[in-house]
């Protein structure tokens, strides 16, 4: 005959089984929800039977790691020289793929992008104008101009890119028109990128200068656009005009001197602020 005692004794020994099995259920449902939110595609009810659901989440994922990987990179280019950069992307050529699908991805916010600006100043000149365009990326200045386009990168994405260090390119002393700079003064050591272009400029010839507004901000540390200009007319050339108009870019237009007037590394040039981008 069961006593009080034995009783009591019952209701301790499932009590206990039951917070054993609520503990378990807890660590079930931690375990599962853990899991469909790394792999939403293979889990739950409501995922399988919307499969939308799964993709949006699954590039949403993709896109937060392509843009990681583009901060990463962004923030190499910036920091180093370009013999650096040369070098890390010869090792590895995707990631220069990487890069500009993450910089394509940054230029499809901004209202106006400074490459059009160029094409358009390009097609109000004269077409016999030869362009060497350093730093081109997809060489998109070269598809949509007539004009006969040097494009110059780190990485030949095209058969119509040449790659190499952009202040020791394989161009003639003297044979270009037009040197381009679209925000491409990324490398610690730019002025001999600046140097590069007024070798291969024709006497007379245009330098134009794109770049990040940010960059030449003096209130958050960017560079004075007048001591860039000015160390720009020491290496020998002249200031023609400068637009600050676009809420976004600065664009810079130089006209070469007949010569060369003193060396790039007898220059006092501003340090051009890095343009890094948050990480989130």
């Amino acid at each position: 005959m069961a006593t009080e005692g034995d009783s009591k004794k019952r209701k301790r020994r499932g009590g206990k089984g039951r917070t054993r099995n609520k503990t378990q259920n807890i660590n079930t449902i931690s375990s599962a929800s853990f899991t469909n939110e790394i792999n939403p595609a293979t889990t739950s009810n409501s995922s399988r039977s919307n499969p939308n659901k799964s993709s949006n989440f699954l590039d949403k994922m993709k896109a937060r790691l392509s843009g990681g990987h583009f901060r990463m990179l962004n923030e190499k280019l910036y920091t180093c020289t370009g013999n650096e950069a040369l070098k890390f992307f010869k090792e590895d050529p995707s990631l220069f793929n990487v890069y500009h699908v993450g910089y394509q991805e940054q230029m499809s916010h901004w209202p106006e992008l400074p490459v059009n600006v160029i094409i358009k100043w390009l097609k109000d000149r004269e077409p016999s104008y030869i362009v060497a365009d350093f730093g081109c990326g997809d060489a998109r200045l070269s598809k949509n101009v007539m004009n006969k386009v040097y494009s110059i990168d780190l990485v030949s994405s095209d058969p119509s890119v040449i790659a190499c260090d952009m202040s020791k390119t394989p161009l003639e002393s003297s044979s270009v028109d037009v040197a381009v700079f679209c925000l491409s003064l990324m490398g610690t050591d730019f002025p001999s990128y600046l140097q590069e272009a007024h070798r291969v400029l024709k006497p007379r010839g245009w330098l134009l200068i794109a770049e990040v507004k940010s960059r030449f901000d003096p209130n958050t540390g960017g560079a004075d656009p007048i001591n860039f200009s000015k160390a720009i007319c020491e290496l020998g050339f002249t200031t023609v005009t400068k637009d600050f108009s676009n809420k976004m870019f600065i664009l810079f237009f130089f006209k070469k001197k007949e010569e060369q007037l003193r060396d790039v590394n007898e220059i006092e040039w501003p340090e051009l602020k890095p343009c890094l981008y948050k990480r989130r």
